[in-house]
């Protein structure tokens, strides 16, 4: 895997159902390294850490390989890359063989995968069409959040190379899953939530799954 792009945000106000708020979701390639941080990338405007930034999302990954899907199907939308949020674009990832836990090297820093992406309405607001919130929860492509266990720079053209690989976690497509047409699915979603690496947000929301998911087994 090898990093394409690398994405910087300055905050940008925005309108939702009446309220100014800022994002920081409008991240554009930038000709020069970024650095990785324990909570954050330097230099990136992080504005709401209760999902963004923070030991457990320091940074987001996306591939650079899902933009053409994107594209067929959002036409007018304003492809640059760095659409997705993502600080960092990357060639080769795939979803369905990253797992929870599994750690990478990036460059000069060393990080581990937390969780996938859980879309939000400012993904909408970017691309000017709310349905791609929908589309992209229905989608194998959420991205991928990681911990930044070794602080250090990177650049475009660097190398993401597995270090140490969670054998026996979920892959980020299986826990995703767990949010949309696997919602009820009691096993994979105890196992989902045992898992150690798990970013705790992430755990949060699929407890509150499972308790749905147990209530109405038990209601039937």
């Amino acid at each position: 895997m090898k990093i394409i792009s690398t994405n910087i945000g300055q905050a940008v106000e925005i309108e939702w159902h009446g309220k100014k708020e800022l994002t920081g979701i409008y991240k554009y390639p930038v000709d020069e390294p970024i650095f990785l941080g324990k909570e954050d990338v330097v230099k990136d405007d992080v504005m709401d850490r209760r999902y963004h930034g923070g030991l457990e999302k320091a940074c987001y990954l996306y591939s650079a390989d899902h933009y053409g899907w994107w594209k067929e199907h959002y036409p007018d939308a304003d492809w640059d890359l760095g659409f997705f949020g993502e600080n960092l674009t990357v060639e080769g990832i795939d979803e369905s063989s990253i797992r929870i836990g599994d750690v990478y090297q990036l460059g000069e820093a060393v990080v581990q995968v937390t969780q996938p992406r859980q879309p939000c309405y400012k993904l909408g607001i970017r691309a000017g069409n709310q349905q791609i919130v929908r589309d992209f929860w229905d989608s194998p492509f959420p991205g991928v959040y990681v911990r930044v266990l070794e602080e250090g720079a990177v650049k475009t053209g660097d190398e993401m190379t597995l270090a140490k690989a969670a054998p026996e976690n979920m892959t980020l497509a299986e826990v995703f899953a767990l949010f949309t047409h696997e919602r009820t699915n009691v096993p994979k979603l105890r196992q989902a939530v045992a898992i150690p690496e798990m970013a705790a947000s992430c755990r949060k929301d699929l407890t509150k799954r499972l308790t749905f998911a147990l209530q109405n087994e038990s209601n039937d």
